[in-house]
């Protein structure tokens, strides 16, 4: 799959990524991502994801501007290995809440993670003009954890026994970063 809209249009560029907005072309990396396993276990929304909801999803959030999502591409192939955004964006109070997945198991432990969110957050500050950033992390998500802290991010609370959609609870972090 070849993004036709954006390939020349990154938002941020790093020593191993680069990053650019997502378009409708991203539905099945975003829908095989979102279903593998690994992806889907670490989040609080657990339902499989289709093409449909996913394209839904685009026109209502992210077009809207309610969400900023963009797609993770590895800087010297520009394969596409995940996503990040920031959902639930606020102007007025110049907040949002941050996400990210890598998708593609064979990206995983490559400092991918560790360097979207460094740009993101950049990203966030000097683009979108946010000021405040939080994200939920379950507590033994450690890879992740110490990633965000890397990108500035420092613990705000703890969020004992979280009920995901699936039924299951377990216990999370809440974390912020002032840009």
């Amino acid at each position: 799959m070849k993004n036709t809209e954006n390939t020349n249009k990154w938002v941020a560029e790093g020593d191993k990524i680069k990053l650019r907005p997502i378009t409708y072309d991203d539905t099945d990396y975003i829908v095989k991502w979102r279903n593998n396993e690994r992806v889907r276990n670490n989040f609080i929304y657990r339902e499989k994801f289709t093409h449909e909801s996913h394209n839904n999803f685009v026109r209502t959030k992210v077009e809207t501007g309610e969400v900023v999502q963009l797609i993770i591409c590895e800087k010297e192939t520009e394969r596409p290995v995940g996503s990040v955004y920031f959902r639930d964006v606020d102007m007025v109070k110049k907040e949002a809440e941050y996400g990210i997945f890598i998708g593609e198991d064979d990206a995983i432990g490559k400092g991918y993670g560790n360097e979207t969110a460094t740009l993101a957050l950049r990203y966030a500050a000097d683009v979108i003009g946010l000021r405040n950033v939080i994200l939920r992390v379950f507590n033994d998500n450690t890879a992740a954890r110490k990633s965000y802290e890397h990108a500035g991010f420092v613990f705000k609370e703890d969020m004992p026994q979280v009920e995901c959609s699936d039924g299951t609870k377990r216990d999370m972090i809440l974390m912020y970063a002032r840009l």
